[in-house]
């Protein structure tokens, strides 16, 4: 090799024309853990006791970091949740925001195949009012939700119970 030559590789090396490719390494949530809440990604029809209550949008975002929701009535109430599993705790966390002002944070995991999160608010009054979310799959690809509360550790109501069916 001419002097001219290895003058030119050298100065490729330098700048990483024929560098070794780094290795491939696996996405930080690329884990079991992290895929448990996957039998609610989709698009959804979402129907109550009256009828369609609304469509879903259920995405994975941030290199699959972050399960993302995206909720609409088309009669004025939307909202959003952001889904994310924190591994140096091992739960699950919701973050829901919607058009009522509405901030609620939520936490929990899978228990015997269904996502299960609970969280609490505060009224203006101060008073709390627990509340917990069950996402279940079903065997025909439909999806539960059932969405109960607790006000002044009395018994548990149903807020909502919806099917969810892929569109």
């Amino acid at each position: 090799m001419g002097r001219s030559n290895f003058t030119v590789m050298l100065a490729l090396m330098a700048a990483g024309g024929l560098a070794v490719p780094a290795p491939v390494l696996a996405a930080p949530c690329d884990t079991p853990e992290h895929r448990q809440f996957d039998f609610w990604l989709g698009e959804w029809d979402v129907r109550g006791a009256s009828g369609l209550a609304g469509i879903n949008r259920i995405e994975r975002e941030y290199e699959g970091c972050v399960v993302h929701e995206r909720y609409d009535t088309q009669r004025g109430y939307r909202g959003e949740s952001l889904n994310v599993y924190d591994a140096s705790r091992q739960v699950w966390r919701q973050t829901w925001v919607d058009t009522t002002g509405l901030l609620l944070l939520l936490e929990g995991g899978l228990d015997d195949g269904s996502m299960v999160m609970q969280g609490a608010t505060i009224d203006a009054e101060g008073r709390e009012t627990r509340h917990r979310i069950t996402w279940t799959p079903n065997e025909n690809g439909s999806v539960r939700q059932h969405w109960e509360a607790q006000v002044l550790a009395g018994d548990w109501t149903t807020v909502f119970d919806g099917r969810y069916t892929k569109r």
